[in-house]
This record gives structure tokens, C-alpha cells and sequence, in this order.
């Protein structure tokens, strides 16, 4: 099962670890391990301002299964300008982590764009060409990793 990392503590963490693998555009980041845990929440009902109890907290889901790897994509302004670009790339990181999930070994990935894809090859910003490009190259990156 996959999830997604949030926490800047856990990027800080991947991102601290030398790289695993390098493509042409995409450097490529494992931890073991899984997440650190949620940051207490502050409950501003225990200072006494509300009137009402805290709201109880819910049962856990049935079905719950504890994820085993956990994704991230860091894709910077400097690489990918336009937002489009980079919600493009974004979506084909998790695309291409969800089709290799099974063979990857559990814990935390983090995929980095490292260099920009040339701006006179892929002339617009979200083309079906560059999500090929970055696709392909994302397939060969993680197939190796596996």
C-alpha cells in the first residue's frame, strides 16, 4: 500500500541519505524505515476557552493495513518553471510508484528532478510528450531499483 510523505522531518531525512540512483533528470532516494510520527496536536479545549468537551476521538477502521512504502517527489521551481510542468511530473512520479509498488522494497522513496528537461525539445509546458519522456525515464529508474 502506498502513502504519501508530508512531514518536512521525513524529506529532511530522505534528503540527508546520499542518492540510491541517478537518471538523466531524476535522482532517486530509499530509507528503510518508515515515517517519523505526527507532531502532537495542541487541543485548544484542555486551556479552558470552549464551552464543550473535546470531541471523542474514532475507532480505527477495520481494514486497516499499515502502509510499507511511503512516496515523495521534490520537484523545484529551478527545473520546472511553470506549475503545470511540475504537477505533470509529480503525477507521473506517483503513477510510475504506483505501477512498480510490488517489486520495490518497503520504506521511504523519495524521487528528486535534479535537471530540467530542455525547453526546446518539450516547446510546451505540459505536453503528452514530455509526460512520456519523464514516464520512460521514471519506468527505467525504478525497475532498477527494484
Amino acid at each position: 500500500m502506498l502513502e504519501r510523505l508530508v512531514h518536512k522531518a521525513d524529506f529532511e531525512r530522505l534528503l540527508s541519505t546520499r542518492s540510491q540512483m541517478r537518471s538523466t533528470h531524476f535522482a532517486l532516494h530509499h530509507v528503510s524505515g518508515g515515517p517519523l510520527p505526527a507532531p502532537p496536536r495542541k487541543n485548544s479545549a484542555a486551556d479552558g476557552d470552549l464551552s464543550t468537551a473535546p470531541a471523542p476521538q474514532p475507532q480505527p477502521p477495520v481494514d486497516n493495513v499499515p502502509a510499507s512504502l511511503w512516496i515523495g517527489c521534490v520537484v523545484p521551481k529551478r527545473h520546472a518553471r511553470r506549475a503545470v510542468t511540475r504537477n505533470l511530473l509529480k503525477r507521473q512520479i506517483r503513477a510510475s510508484f504506483v505501477h512498480h509498488a510490488d517489486r520495490l522494497p518497503g520504506g521511504m522513496w523519495l524521487v528528486r528532478l535534479r535537471a530540467g528537461f530542455a525547453a526546446t525539445e518539450f516547446i510546451s509546458a505540459r505536453s503528452a510528450a514530455l509526460a512520456q519522456a519523464a514516464r520512460l525515464e521514471l519506468d527505467g529508474l525504478l525497475s532498477r531499483a527494484a
